[in-house]
């Protein structure tokens, strides 16, 4: 049956705005998506506290990502009062207004260029012996179970392990980074801050216990390279350097985490396109493209607001309000792709947006899809009989912005 046969239920309830983070909407947005698109492509929303526009078309997608009308940094276009109205945010958590996604060029283009003398092609490159090491350490300890919890066994610690390292965590602090790590990306409800606050707090002045001790003894790890990072003569601030590790820590596991446990899943309901890879190995490259397309672990771009009134489509968006581009919408859109709610791993071309575009492209993206195929390719080479170990229709998905996961993924493979 067709992913968008049917309307989606949560479409305006009760006349009320449809909250897009809420568990039971990441289950199957794709409809609700689908009806937007041909009827309403610019839609006003609910994601959590917060209300913006969503743009769902992929060419309005693609084209919010370059327009210089859509801004980054809300203080650029929002005064004291409108900004009075946003949820309170305490003092330390200042240095995350310093994120580099929440920056507009001068200082984003600044920011990219000193992260990316720290984050390098090369760097990542070197990381691939080492990613397939951690990813068969962790099917050696599954296989001796018989069954595995794929999210929490396998699809997060292995890119935790990564980035923890590539940071340079050591191994004695490893478990409590991840801890730490793992409230960063809940939904901020109000149960949620009770444990997002006091973890953000630990995690911070950690990381900036961490970044003295690399200023005094450097090491050959990204802290020190970003404690270093000079580019014609500027450096990151401290607390630059504090949002730009945290920025490494959510985009360097959580698309790889998604990508792994949602495209595992897809695979397992596609019987025939997993019988198609595990016979062709060499097509691992082209069947993550496709799962980052039809699974789309990163739901949503970033907010972005207007810097001027702009008219989309009929709608108005005045100025200082938020905008969202729905790249899981775009990503499903037919007027770019051929049968766009199918998953065809052979797909090309496939220009999905999965990444973004532009300024804000993802810098991660090559470790995250060295990490996708690595760990899909291991998974289903070793584990041939890999299968759901409870209904589909019974998975819960996270309730959160910006990303798409799942709680819990498990599985059986044992005759």
């Amino acid at each position: 049956m067709s992913a968008i046969s049917a309307p989606h239920p949560v479409l305006r309830p009760g006349g009320r705005l449809v909250d897009i983070t809420r568990p039971a909407f990441k289950a199957n947005p794709f409809p609700f998506y689908a009806e937007l698109r041909a009827k309403e492509p610019v839609y006003r929303a609910r994601l959590g506290f917060l209300k913006g526009y969503l743009i769902t078309r992929y060419d309005d997608v693609l084209a919010a990502f370059k327009d210089p009308r859509l801004v980054k940094n809300v203080r650029n276009v929002q005064g004291a009062a409108e900004l009075s109205g946003r949820p309170w945010m305490p003092g330390f958590l200042r240095a995350m207004e310093n994120n580099m996604l929440g920056q507009d060029d001068p200082n984003h283009a600044r920011l990219r260029a000193l992260v990316h003398r720290a984050f390098t092609p090369q760097r990542v490159e070197r990381l691939q012996p080492r990613i397939e090491a951690i990813a068969n350490e962790l099917l050696d300890k599954a296989e001796a179970r018989g069954t595995m919890e794929l999210v929490n066994d396998f699809a997060l610690p292995l890119p935790l392990t990564v980035i923890s390292e590539l940071l340079g965590i050591s191994p004695a602090d490893q478990d409590r980074f991840r801890r730490l790590a793992q409230y960063v990306v809940l939904s901020p409800s109000p149960l949620n801050m009770l444990r997002i606050l006091p973890a953000m707090w630990a995690l911070i002045r950690y990381l900036r216990e961490l970044l003295a001790e690399r200023r005094r003894r450097p090491q050959d790890d990204l802290l020190t390279a970003l404690a270093q990072a000079e580019d014609r003569g500027d450096r990151f601030s401290e607390d630059e350097q504090v949002a730009m590790v945290i920025l490494l820590l959510t985009a360097g596991h959580e698309t790889t985490v998604n990508l792994i446990s949602s495209g595992l899943l897809a695979l397992l309901q596609h019987a025939e396109q997993r019988e198609w890879l595990r016979a062709r190995p060499e097509g691992i490259k082209t069947a993550v493209e496709e799962l980052l397309r039809f699974t789309n672990p990163v739901e949503t771009a970033t907010e972005r607001y207007a810097a001027e009134d702009i008219t989309l489509h009929g709608t108005r968006i005045r100025r200082g309000e938020m905008v969202i581009a729905v790249i899981a919408s775009a990503n499903r859109d037919g007027a770019q792709f051929q049968r766009p709610d199918e998953l065809d791993l052979s797909r090309t071309p496939n220009r999905h947006l999965s990444f973004g575009q532009g300024g804000h492209y993802c810098l991660g993206a090559p470790l995250a899809r060295m990490e996708g195929q690595i760990a899909i390719h291991l998974l289903l080479q070793r584990l041939p009989n890999l299968r759901l170990a409870v209904p589909a229709e019974t998975l819960r998905w996270r309730g959160t912005p910006v990303v798409r996961g799942l709680e819990a993924l498990p599985v059986r493979f044992g005759r």
